[in-house]
């Protein structure tokens, strides 16, 4: 029996951070809910007994049931008849061993019927869920879309929707249409109200993951004349209403088992969640963020599918009298897909710590006043979830899709062929740098933390945390390309010129996550010597090339320069 959880270690490294010990002593507020229900935690080491147990659960599930059902999933996807869509019957399978199993609303409170997970054990399900099929993590993940209504709808909102996404239900975010993709702004599916006072919708919704879902998220335009972000308001959507149906289901690449959905809307009752002309400028951009942390655990996963697929088979296939894993050519590329794939992952889980430490303080705040010292904590790590995010989904998603590449070189003619899992996950992998936010809009997000200078404090930060003896040479080599960072950063700033800051803007990002990423692997070394020393030395030989690289290019580029590439 394949366990997707307990076969990889540096899940339960990462799991076991010491930060952590703050995180879940927020999150259970001194263990209060151990009153009132007989499976919260007593303490530390029992709530984390509790993630691990699950995860457990998690790792079985995904070896056993969703990784065995995903080459027929992919083969047979979903259909759609009379506007709505059927899943695929390993789909269906999936669903409801996640139903039975109780992982649905993981991360919701307990009063709603959920397991009260911090954001960490909840994006390393994610994970390993992903790793079996990244289709079916679309479905499953969606239920953080509740999270949405737990931040911004009123009480009655949540305890009716909540508690019916804990029990089950499944939940899409209905954002792009025909002409506003990336543009949210030019959102204009409209919303009026009845003499009633009732909320209806009119208009169409394209490119919607899960689209035939129980409850929507809808950005629609509830401000009349209005066209621009001030003008939408986020609305709740329940299936059971009707008034919605599925015109198709797109034809894609991968993910097949993920219906992406045309929408219909037609005089659809729905409810307002939150305050109106606040659904792009305030709801959206949380939602968004979670969803951009979520596609980094799908990216993850995928870079791990396609590491123990091109490991295994490198293992196994023969040629010249020897396992081609003998090669050099190979284990180097092995190498590199192992180190690329932790670097990703470390990246993930602090990026997962800091969003629940800030998101935990934005709770706490709804029901006492933050104390001094917390607010100064929640701006803290506020700022570290804002510019790690894009990071960590930029660049996850860049590995996952070299990974698949490389999985499918190391399998050679074979890997083009359907009859192994890599052909499916390098289709499943290319829609990750694309969804939530293109890569290059993870850029536009992130360049302003390398302009103000947030990424090279961080770096600063972690130049400045001790590391196990024997490490201090790729530290220093990581210092070394620092200050290369800080001079290709300084001289862009210096010209203050849009055109050269946005031309050169993935470079400087790039080099800057790879040091971030190449510091998070010393830590784990530090922790973990046998686990990530390799992996470490492995890294920073490749950040160092990188590094070189982008430094060389923004040294020797003048304005000038531009012409060339405008052509």
């Amino acid at each position: 029996m394949a366990n997707f959880y307990t076969d990889t270690p540096e899940l339960k490294h990462h799991l076991n951070h010491p930060l952590m010990k703050r995180i879940v002593e927020l999150k259970e507020r001194n263990y209060r809910d151990k009153e009132e229900y007989d499976y919260a935690p007593v303490d530390f080491e029992d709530a984390m007994d509790s993630y691990d147990k699950v995860l457990e659960i998690v790792g079985e599930l995904a070896g056993d049931t969703i990784a065995e059902n995903a080459k027929q999933v992919d083969i047979d996807g979903p259909s759609v008849a009379n506007g709505r869509v059927t899943y695929a019957p390993g789909t269906q399978v999936n669903l409801e061993a996640c139903r039975k199993a109780g992982l649905m609303g993981m991360a919701m409170a307990r009063r709603f019927g959920g397991l009260n997970f911090p954001v960490v054990p909840y994006i390393m399900a994610a994970d390993i869920v992903s790793r079996a099929d990244a289709g079916f993590e679309n479905l499953w993940g969606l239920q953080d879309c509740a999270e949405t209504i737990y931040e911004f709808g009123n009480e009655e909102q949540k305890m009716r929707l909540i508690s019916e996404v804990c029990k089950g239900a499944t939940m899409s975010m209905d954002l792009t249409e025909p002409d506003a993709g990336s543009d949210l702004q030019s959102v204009m599916l409209k919303a009026h109200q009845d003499a009633d006072g009732t909320w209806r919708l009119n208009g169409v919704k394209r490119f919607i993951t899960n689209g035939d879902s129980d409850i929507h998220l809808v950005l629609a335009r509830s401000e009349e004349g209005t066209h621009d972000g001030r003008g939408l308001s986020m609305f709740l959507y329940d299936k059971r209403d009707g008034g919605v149906n599925v015109r198709r289901i797109e034809n894609k690449m991968g993910i097949k088992g993920s219906p992406t959905c045309e929408l219909v809307y037609k005089n659809a009752k729905a409810e307002l969640c939150g305050e109106r002309r606040l659904g792009l400028i305030k709801y959206v951009m949380a939602l968004m963020n979670g969803a951009r942390l979520g596609i980094a655990a799908q990216s993850v996963g995928l870079e791990q599918a396609a590491y123990v697929e091109a490991l295994a088979y490198a293992k196994d296939r023969r040629q010249f009298a020897k396992a081609i894993i003998e090669f050099p050519a190979v284990y180097e590329i092995l190498s590199n897909m192992k180190a690329k794939l932790e670097a990703s992952r470390s990246l993930l889980y602090a990026t997962a710590r800091y969003v629940d430490i800030y998101k935990v303080f934005d709770d706490i705040s709804k029901e006492r006043t933050l104390t001094a010292d917390e607010r100064k904590e929640q701006r803290k790590y506020s700022k570290l979830a804002d510019s790690f995010t894009p990071l960590s989904k930029a660049i996850g998603s860049e590995f996952a899709n070299q990974a698949a590449y490389d999985a499918i070189q190391i399998h050679g003619g074979s890997g083009f062929m359907k009859d192994y899992a890599c052909e499916r996950i390098y289709r499943d992998s290319r829609i990750t740098s694309i969804y939530e936010g293109t890569t290059q809009l993870q850029t536009v997000a992130a360049i302003r933390y390398v302009t103000t200078g947030s990424y090279l404090s961080s770096i600063k930060e972690f130049e400045a945390t001790p590391t196990a003896p024997g490490l201090e040479g790729l530290k220093n080599r990581l210092k070394e390309m620092a200050v290369k960072y800080e001079k290709a950063v300084t001289k862009i700033t210096d010209l203050k010129d849009q055109e050269m800051l946005d031309f050169t803007a993935r470079r400087m990002v790039e080099m800057a996550a790879y040091i971030i990423m190449g510091h998070l692997l010393l830590q784990d070394a530090t922790t973990d010597n046998e686990l990530y020393v390799t992996t470490a030395n492995v890294f920073v030989r490749y950040a160092e090339t990188e590094v070189n690289k982008h430094y060389l290019f923004v040294d020797r580029l003048n304005k000038d320069d531009l012409a060339f590439y405008r052509k």
